[in-house]
């Protein structure tokens, strides 16, 4: 049982009623919620003194805090926990959000990075924060590779996939190579590469060579083992996050605190590197996962918060992710359901194109 769950079990059911509606009150407006306005909404009628007993109480086991002398109070980081775990109550997708989820589907059969990038917009937009959306890693079976020498210390290798997509990507080739040489390292990867995805060739065709290295001169065997080098492209992660919609995080902050806050929130957001780590945190289980200000310190979110969950394809595989990003005071009860929302249909639709 977490220390979360332990306190919460612990609590009579005036202290739980008093700890959610604080809660509930700071994310709806972001201000200190006080006794005098909880005494009016109470479901029992209590003095404003005993519930100011009660938010004292709170305060002590670390859930409360008073960021004023005369204030109300505010959830802190464990507080906000806490509350997500225990008492969140998650409701259903607004119709209208939903049609415009569906409508960012709208690009064509197979155009999956103008997909993810209407997604993108549409998720910051449904929800007033960042969206970040981490795009499947490409790993459909090879039909035919061919390299292509364009300068003495430039090559280009074209991939072409078994579903017609066709990718080129560029590369330093060893010094020496021949037209003779790419020729006889296209065919000797050809002969290996059928059916299989470029993560399941790069594992077996170290023991390919090893096997054939005299079908294989050394030229060309340099080649296929720079032109693999290339293929896992360390850059390949950070250009698979969109991030969309920053401008939100702005929204009503004002303060100085804030302001600080968000510009270390962009610096965060531009290191795409860090995120996309952070993002493959969703990728270790299903479901939508809330991460509430420093919890994680892959990157900087202090006074920030990730709601994020992995997408998968027909066979439960997960291929990316997708999130939202904003303060702490989201609305996580409207996020979340949106969120999980967008993850199945994008799923969804990958796996009926990856059919077509």
């Amino acid at each position: 049982m977490s220390e979360t769950t332990r306190i919460l079990d612990d609590m009579n059911t005036r202290t739980r009623e008093v700890f959610r509606r604080v809660v509930e009150g700071y994310l709806a407006s972001g201000d200190p919620v006080g006794s005098r306005t909880l005494s009016r909404n109470l479901s029992e009628r209590i003095s404003a003194a005993t519930i100011r007993n009660v938010m004292q109480d709170l305060e002590f086991l670390g859930l409360l805090d008073s960021p004023h002398v005369s204030a109300g109070r505010i959830p802190t980081q464990l507080g906000l926990r806490m509350f997500v775990d225990g008492l969140l109550e998650v409701g259903a997708v607004p119709l209208q959000d939903r049609e415009k989820i569906e409508a960012s589907v709208a690009p064509g059969p197979g155009d999956v990075p103008a997909l993810l990038d209407q997604i993108g917009s549409v998720l910051s937009g449904i929800t007033r924060g960042a969206s970040v959306v981490l795009a499947p890693k490409y790993d459909a079976p090879i039909r035919h590779i061919e390299f292509v020498s364009l300068a003495a210390d430039r090559a280009l290798v074209v991939l072409v996939f078994a579903d017609g997509r066709v990718e080129n990507r560029f590369f330093v080739p060893p010094p020496g190579q021949t037209p003779s040489s790419m020729r006889e390292a296209a065919n000797f990867l050809n002969a290996v590469a059928e059916g299989k995805s470029l993560g399941e060739l790069r594992s077996v065709v170290g023991r390919e060579i090893v096997a054939r290295r005299r079908e294989i001169d050394s030229l060309a065997r340099e080649l296929v083992e720079s032109g693999l080098a290339s293929w896992e492209n360390p850059g390949d992660r950070a250009e698979r996050l969109i991030v969309r919609g920053t401008s939100n995080l702005l929204g009503g902050d004002t303060d100085s605190s804030s302001i600080d806050r968000i510009r270390t929130l962009f610096d965060d957001l531009e290191r795409k590197r860090d995120i996309a780590d952070f993002l493959d945190l969703a990728e270790e289980g299903e479901g939508v996962r809330i991460f509430i200000g420093s919890e994680n310190k892959l990157f900087s979110l202090s006074g920030s918060s990730l709601v994020v969950s992995p997408y998968m394809n027909a066979d439960g595989k997960i291929l990316g992710a997708v999130g939202v990003i904003g303060p702490t005071r989201l609305n996580y009860g409207r996020i979340v359901p949106v969120v999980d929302y967008t993850a199945q249909l994008v799923g969804r639709t990958l796996s009926d194109w990856g059919r077509g």
